[in-house]
């Protein structure tokens, strides 16, 4: 059986071969794709296609696996490159795969995969996030200002907000059209099942979970050991983390806790690590340090930049709890590596986010409200050191453990493959 893996970026046992930067998103794609290689199945002979960018665009390579570059320019994501087309045609001609694996729907490629593979049957799309749910959201919580203001580096990029969610609306009318064209879907909870069978009734939903990276499957957080009364939380470069709730929620977590801290993984947006990121901060970013100036929140916040599997890992275990308040979300895999970590987790009641925890297993609140927010993360620290915390994130890691358990879904995943594979 022959499988080809369409994916958005270079995964590790390719990168390191090609000597280029190991990409630090989408890190449960290298716990699968390292759990694939590892088993040696004999009856699975698999191909990864990665944008490569310009470089390795043309890109074809014997290793572990079999590897192929595509160009895709993520810095305009909502245009459509037909030119693509071809190149995945080539792909799929020199391969011929049984099965056609496209992991996410968020870049237009998805779509050019479809439209080259001419076979709907033999395609299975992932879902990860739904750009065409986001786009709904993504003014939520925002002031008016937001729409009429802009910086020089919006005018530049033409990309204020009100053109940013423009540009998710129209990714969302490609990943619509892709998911149209394909005979089958995997997703994992059921706010993705509940979309993905609107868009295409007819395609077959297969549910598998998502297997994380493998050193979030060892050590355990130890409230003795984590900064006390401190928040880390995985993202916050766009108005869908909901980085902008949690600060207008958190100078009424200070009265009660002066010294809270909020560590925030990924891009930073607020222009602090150079005068040339200063000036062509976007309006997002100019939003987000203006609530940091207006919550006298400067000792309070700290934006850590993009960390390597090692290092999200060490600020998880070192942090009080995780926070999701994303506005909207399918389900997010920092809250699965949180909880895999037993740790205190905080999470908006958004997407498929019950389809990972109850609150038996951590604190939801729904994903405007500040006062709820507020109240979620006093209880947490409030449980601090108590049999009760102690309780919670023994379930949290114990219901981690089965959804992420990367046996059970390595071997849905050939169920999967074989019943595409011999229809």
């Amino acid at each position: 059986m022959r499988v080809l893996w369409v994916v958005n970026q270079c995964i590790p046992v390719i990168a390191r071969h090609l000597n280029i930067e190991v990409p630090n998103k989408e890190g449960w794609l290298s716990g699968l794709s390292e759990k694939l290689i590892a088993e040696k199945n004999e009856d699975l002979t698999l191909g990864i296609c990665f944008d490569a960018g310009f470089e390795y665009g043309r890109y074809k390579g014997e290793y572990e696996v079999t590897a192929y570059g595509y160009d895709d320019d993520r810095s305009a994501p909502e245009i459509y490159d037909e030119s693509l087309e071809y190149r995945f045609s080539e792909i799929i001609e020199d391969f011929k795969p049984d099965v056609i694996h496209i992991f996410g729907t968020e870049y237009p490629h998805t779509l050019a995969v479809c439209k080259a593979a001419k076979d709907p049957s033999k395609i299975l799309i992932g879902i990860q996030g739904l750009c065409s749910v986001y786009a709904k959201h993504y003014f939520d919580g925002l002031p008016e200002e937001m729409y009429v203001k802009e910086t020089l580096r919006d005018r530049i990029k033409s990309d204020n907000i009100i053109e940013q969610q423009a540009k998710f609306v129209k990714r969302g009318e490609y990943e619509i059209e892709a998911i149209k064209l394909a005979g089958n879907v995997t997703g994992r909870t059921s706010w993705d099942k509940k979309y993905t069978s609107e868009y295409n009734p007819d395609a077959k939903y297969f549910f598998m979970n998502e297997t994380l990276r493998n050193n979030f499957y060892v050590d355990k957080w130890e409230y003795n050991n984590c900064e006390k009364h401190t928040l880390f939380a995985s993202q916050g470069d766009y108005p869908i983390k909901g980085l902008h709730v949690l600060l207008k929620a958190l100078p009424e977590i200070k009265k009660d806790y002066p010294d809270v801290k909020l560590y925030v993984a990924g891009n930073k947006i607020n222009g602090e690590d150079s005068l040339k990121k200063k000036i062509l901060i976007g309006t997002y970013g100019r939003y987000i340090n203006k609530l940091i100036k207006e919550g006298d929140l400067s000792e309070n916040v700290v934006f850590l930049g993009s960390l390597c599997a090692f290092n999200m890992k060490q600020r998880y275990l070192s942090c009080n709890a995780f926070i999701s308040p994303s506005m909207m979300e399918n389900s997010p895999n920092s809250l699965g590596e949180a909880m895999l970590l037993s740790m205190p987790v905080i999470s908006s009641d958004v997407g498929g986010v019950r389809d990972l925890m109850s609150e038996e297993e951590g604190f939801i609140y729904p994903p405007l409200d500040e006062k709820a927010l507020v109240e979620c993360v006093k209880k947490c620290f409030e449980q601090n050191g108590s049999k009760a915390q102690k309780e919670m994130c023994e379930k949290a890691g114990a219901r981690a453990r089965i959804t992420h358990n990367p046996d059970t879904n390595y071997k849905r995943l050939l169920e999967i493959y074989n019943e595409i594979a011999n229809k």
